[in-house]
């Protein structure tokens, strides 16, 4: 349904330029930092709003990637909704910043 407004993805860096502006929009209240696309999509949160509470200290540092599992599937889904299967990826080197890898599938 929050598609249906826009025009037509011509391609997959269309679907990703979507998933990081629009959709991230919608689900985080900001859009993505930073995108990067080759063989695999990099998606940069520079902030991201689930880490921000346990950023103070470092010895959550470890254990923030258990936290980005359900962001993951969120990216999963909103993608296999649009009709491209992925895997998908995160990454946290220092807190509050997180990648998200996007590996598209082809079929």
């Amino acid at each position: 349904r929050f598609t249906k407004d826009t025009a037509r993805f011509k391609d997959e860096l269309d679907i990703m330029k979507f998933i990081c502006k629009d959709f991230w929009t919608t689900v985080f209240k900001k859009q993505i930092d930073n995108l990067r696309t080759n063989h695999i999509s990099v998606l940069q949160d520079n902030k991201f709003r689930l880490l921000t509470q346990m950023s103070a200290g470092k010895q959550y540092l470890e254990h923030a990637p258990k936290y980005l599992a359900f962001t993951c599937g969120l990216i999963r889904g909103g993608l296999s909704n649009l009709g491209i299967k992925s895997i998908v990826t995160a990454e946290v080197s220092s807190m509050p910043a997180c990648k998200f890898q996007v590996m598209i599938q082809k079929m």
